[in-house]
């Protein structure tokens, strides 16, 4: 996880719920790759590195580009989505990148018909910027 916020907490029920979800045959998509900055500012030095392996005294800001196709691809197979929260920090354009892939691939779904929900501030936000 290098420098990445974790909650400790929260690692028990997050392999709870995906054992369950695989008890369900539900298949939870996770990020493959990440964009990684070596400080949270927009001016960081960045590289894409593998989900397992982000290094130490870095963290990961924004999902990576195999994981931003992947998460398309899954999407475009779904009549209704519901999205809250973003992929990154949108809000630096070096980690915005997954969050508008994913918000333009949303937007064009509903064209198309799908019923696509958006909730939570940050999503929110992340459509109207």
């Amino acid at each position: 996880t290098g420098s990445s916020l974790v909650e400790d907490d929260k690692i028990d029920l997050a392999k709870e719920l995906m054992a369950k979800a695989e008890e369900k045959g539900v298949e939870i998509v996770l990020p493959t790759d990440v964009v990684v900055a070596d400080a949270f500012d927009a001016e960081a030095n960045t590289q894409v590195v593998s989900a397992e392996e982000i290094p130490e005294g870095w963290m990961g800001l924004d999902i990576g580009p195999d994981s931003l196709k992947t998460f398309q691809g899954k999407l475009e197979e779904c009549k209704s989505v519901i999205w809250n929260g973003p992929m990154g920090v949108f809000e630096m354009d070096a980690f915005a990148k997954g969050t508008f892939g994913v918000a333009d691939t949303l937007a064009k779904m509903g064209e198309n018909g799908a019923i696509t929900i958006i909730g939570g501030g940050d999503s929110v936000a992340a459509v109207e910027k």
